[in-house]
């Protein structure tokens, strides 16, 4: 351990390998730590909690993080140390690499580097970290960010830290079950591309799949091909082509069952912490830009749900024990909810508050017919529209597909090219440097991201509030059930039996009031004995 409390001077505190010992080490400062009146400050510093955690040490007190610090004032830099210091202090530190060589085989431990080399790197990196924030603190404060840090996301860290702690249960034998079951439909999805492109080859190869596929079927005129002068079959450019021949969802099909059991099926089980029997993913604050949470090891955003087959995948998290159960509380429509909002349209609103399809109000708006004439096809072109917005459109197409004045689009991008930025409604920044680009396709991007940063952004802050609130009410609470899980726009829960009514409605009230807006805010809630269940 390293401390820091004035630049320029730290200390260093060697602790043994042995559990016991150094957890009477560690304990020698358990009342600094347990301090509420003691900040501390670090350089992710959530990790440094997660390891106090596993030695009976409870963080307390207020925190600074200069890694978040920085992430809030400059969001598209890399915020690691080596690039802050360089960055705030024109110092380079000692590289981690020059102590224990490069990543690979020949890389020693911490524990074999001589005391007197270990002790200065660790005492610099605390020096550093606490200049950092002196050079960092006056910033968040001119950049407008220092609301959101402080109520925002220093608060989250605890709340992240406790869930990976916690982590969830998983049911290795549904894994194994489905693994079996992917294993099946592989195979049989393999013969049947064999049996509709009339030859045998081996459908994992990109290259054979170009060949039967541009060379033997002969689906497109001029086929794509890589930079080796191969056939491209990348995901995408399969897609765009689906509908030319029936073996190419197939072998679409194909390369998803094989991604689940590869990614996560067969990988899942190996996650287990022996010591907890549970899965502990790592959230992380600082990667997209957008603010929302992304996580790893495992990356619980990209479990596939959209196949039958991807959400077998959720059945395998399950609650503790018998005791417990899951519950589910999913935002519905939060990002087309703070559109409406954040533009003030009418029509829009009004559908939100009468509880209407906002998909079908749209297309009735678009259309010009009355909503009970709304047909599925208007009503998916719709969609499309409502969703494009979320993912970027051109000023003027919003401005055209939401019927709001081309003033209110343009104000938006008007405010970027100005200031080279966009917010949120707490005020979390993206920057647009290429807003004022001459060229029509970089500055369009931009754009489309003036435009879909405070809606994205706005529905993460809106997540991360309800997160803090809800944590904090089950603290005080001293509930026996945990909130378990974040993804997208949904939280799970491991719910003790006899508390599942007294969270329900405090789960809701949290998540609906995060942020004030001017369209009701619903949640769908579920519960169940796995997550597929509760979802």
């Amino acid at each position: 351990m390293s401390f820091s409390i004035k630049p320029h001077e730290a200390w260093y505190v060697p602790v043994p390998e042995n559990y016991e010992e150094a957890r009477s080490i560690v304990n020698e400062f358990k009342n600094v730590f347990e301090d509420d009146t003691i900040e501390k400050t670090g350089q992710n510093i959530k990790y440094d909690i997660s390891i106090l955690k596993w030695y009976d040490v409870e963080v307390k007190g207020k925190l600074f993080d200069t890694m978040i610090a920085h992430f809030l004032i400059q969001p598209d830099m890399r915020h690691n140390m080596d690039v802050l210091a360089e960055t705030y202090l024109n110092y380079s530190p000692v590289s981690i690499e020059t102590l224990i060589g490069k990543k690979g085989k020949s890389q020693l431990s911490m524990r074999d580097v001589p005391l007197e080399k270990i002790a200065d790197y660790a005492a610099e990196d605390a020096d550093i970290t606490l200049q950092l924030r002196h050079k960092l603190e006056p910033e968040l404060k001119t950049s407008g960010v220092k609301e959101l840090f402080e109520k925002v996301e220093m608060p989250l860290v605890r709340v992240l830290s406790a869930m990976e702690a916690e982590g969830v249960r998983l049911d290795k034998e549904a894994l194994k079950e489905l693994s079996k079951q992917l294993e099946n439909d592989i195979h049989s999805v393999e013969r049947e591309i064999q049996e509709m492109a009339g030859v045998k080859f081996n459908v994992s190869s990109p290259r054979q799949v170009g060949e039967v596929l541009f060379e033997k079927i002969k689906v497109l005129e001029n086929p794509p091909k890589t930079k080796t002068g191969q056939y491209s079959t990348a995901e995408d450019v399969l897609s765009k082509i689906e509908n030319k021949h029936p073996v190419i969802k197939k072998i679409l099909d194909y390369r998803e069952l094989v991604k689940l059991k590869n990614t996560y099926v067969d990988v899942l089980p190996e996650m287990v912490n022996p010591r907890t029997g549970r899965i502990h993913t790592s959230y992380n604050q600082v990667v997209a830009v957008t603010g929302r949470l992304s996580s790893d090891n495992p990356n619980l955003q990209n479990i596939p749900i959209r196949t039958e087959r991807g959400k077998e995948i959720r059945k395998a998290f399950v609650p503790r024990n018998d005791k417990y159960i899951l519950l589910s509380a999913d935002y519905s429509q939060i990002e087309l909810r703070i559109i409406a909002s954040l533009s003030g349209d009418e029509g829009m609103i009004e559908a939100f508050k009468k509880g209407e399809d906002i998909h079908a109000a749209t297309a009735a708006k678009v259309y010009g017919v009355p909503l009970n004439e709304v047909t599925s096809e208007m009503r998916r072109n719709a969609k499309m529209v409502n969703f494009g917005i979320i993912y970027g459109i051109s000023a003027f197409g919003l401005a055209e597909r939401l019927n709001i004045s081309r003033g209110e689009a343009k104000a938006i991008i008007a405010f970027a090219r100005q200031h080279g930025y966009v917010e949120t409604m707490l005020g979390r920044r993206r920057y647009l440097r290429d807003i004022n680009s001459a060229n029509q396709t970089v500055r369009g991007f931009a754009e489309r991201n003036a435009i879909n940063a405070p809606i994205q952004g706005s529905a993460a802050d809106m997540i991360k509030i309800a997160m803090n609130n809800i944590y904090q009410k089950m603290e005080s609470k001293n509930l026996k059930s945990k909130m378990i899980l974040q993804v997208h726009d949904e939280l799970v829960f491991d719910v003790y039996k006899d508390e599942l009514e007294d969270l329900k409605p405090l789960g809701e009230y949290h998540m609906s009031t995060a942020l004030p807006l001017k369209v009701p805010v619903e949640i769908g809630m579920g519960t169940g004995k796995n997550w597929l269940e509760a979802h």
